[in-house]
């Protein structure tokens, strides 16, 4: 008998450590085809939900722009509105204080009319009175003309203090000179009845009355202010024409003060800021503690023919009467 080969066993055995390889392998890429396929889904859902989230996200970026701009344009809106209310109420409350001041001097003018008449008529009645009686008495009774020139004097006093008012209550000066001339006997008086020395340089300027009047008030305000708290050896009034505007400056070398630490309605200033700022002017105040103080005002030209029909003046030498 013969036996059988080998070769046959060794064949049968290879064949199969090969088929159960490639069970394996096969088994091994469809792990790995599987896992392939779980990662792109993974992948795949994962980029979705980004994307949704993206999606939602600039859905909800666009909203809040949205917001945004209209709430910048509400408040654009409310801001424009308050800012057109500020406006009005500063032209109303401007129109008011120019009404007021209007108001204000044409009671001076009434009140000077009525000194002028009324008090003006009686002093002087009463002092001729006295000069007939004085001349009567002159011989009948000499020890009485002590008296009589006391009383002449007395009425004197008197009709210089009615004059005093009158020209504080409206400038007459002004009206019939201009507002250089008036400027010039306004600082000789206050030169004469305090004896501080007073600069004047001023030129005509083309102003209208209201805006002449404001100038000459707030001359006499920061007079009457350096008379009674700067303690000032000399003062310089200035008034010119500058950039197309009427500049008009008061200095003193007085004892100053810090306008920081003081409120604006001290010292009249607050008179003086409504003034200027109803003139559409501007108003500044520069002082320290022991070095004097400088107050300015600019106020815009007026065109000749608004000047309320005050050229006549033109027609004498400087511009004034």
């Amino acid at each position: 008998m013969c036996a059988t080969p080998p070769t046959r066993s060794v064949s049968f055995a290879k064949a199969t450590r090969v088929a159960d390889s490639r069970e394996s392998i096969a088994s091994g890429l469809k792990s790995v085809f599987d896992a392939l396929l779980l990662n792109r889904v993974g992948v795949g859902a994962m980029t979705a939900i980004s994307l949704l989230m993206l999606g939602m996200s600039l859905r909800k970026g666009r909203q809040l722009d949205l917001q945004r701009n209209e709430q910048r344009a509400e408040l654009q809106a409310e801001r424009d509105r308050l800012e057109a209310q500020v406006r009005r109420r500063t032209a109303e409350l401007t129109e008011l204080t120019r009404h007021l001041q209007t108001a204000r001097e044409d009671e001076r003018a009434r009140l000077a009319r009525e000194l002028h008449d009324e008090l003006g008529a009686t002093l002087t009645t009463a002092k001729l009175d006295v000069a007939r009686i004085r001349r009567k008495l002159l011989a009948a009774a000499p020890d009485l003309m002590e008296r009589f020139d006391h009383l002449n004097v007395v009425l004197n006093n008197g009709i210089a203090l009615k004059r005093r008012i009158i020209e504080d209550l409206h400038p007459s000066t002004l009206s019939q000179f201009g507002l250089c001339p008036a400027l010039e006997i306004l600082c000789r008086e206050f030169d004469e009845r305090l004896d501080c020395k007073v600069a004047v340089n001023v030129t005509p300027v083309t102003l209208s009355s209201s805006a002449e009047l404001t100038i000459f008030r707030l001359v006499q305000e920061t007079l009457t202010n350096i008379a009674k708290y700067a303690k000032a050896r000399s003062v310089e009034v200035f008034l010119a024409e500058r950039d197309g505007s009427a500049v008009i400056r008061v200095t003193d070398d007085g004892v100053g003060f810090d306008p920081k630490a003081v409120a604006r309605s001290t010292h009249g200033l607050l008179g003086m800021y409504f003034r200027v700022e109803a003139e559409n002017g501007e108003l500044s105040v520069v002082s320290a503690p022991g070095a004097g103080t400088r107050i300015e005002a600019v106020l815009p030209l007026s065109e000749p023919a608004m000047t309320d029909g005050l050229d006549e003046r033109d027609d004498t030498p400087a511009g004034h009467a």
